[in-house]
């Protein structure tokens, strides 16, 4: 999970657990790379508006690791305008849920991409 925002990763983790995923946090898009060079995840929770690092530049440079099996990406975010789910996506998001969100819709979201 990667949120500037403990309430946020809080909410979401719990919501993962339940579904049987080991959670880790981060603040930020750098702090979230340094730990997916580390040990590559399956599944990255991210948000777009963070400091340090956003979401987007997160997702692009994670996607320019070598792995060998990418995570899947969803942006769980604010930014609600199809510009920016399109660009989301374009940038190597799988997913993209809108804040506030909840249990039922990650689930759904994450079952759209084979991982629920």
């Amino acid at each position: 999970m990667v949120d500037d925002s403990r309430m946020i990763r809080k909410v979401a983790r719990r919501i993962v657990e339940e579904l049987g995923f080991e959670t880790a946090e981060a603040e930020n898009g750098e702090e979230a790379l340094a730990r997916c060079k580390a040990a590559m995840p399956d599944l990255v929770l991210l948000d777009w508006n963070m400091p340090v690092m956003s979401g987007i530049e997160f997702v692009t440079r994670l996607r320019a690791l070598p792995a060998e099996r990418p995570p899947r990406v969803v942006f769980c975010t604010s930014n609600s305008g199809a510009v920016d789910i399109h660009k989301g996506l374009d940038a190597g998001a799988d997913e993209y849920v809108i804040k506030p969100f909840d249990e039922k819709t990650l689930q759904a979201k994450l079952r759209d991409i084979g991982l629920v």
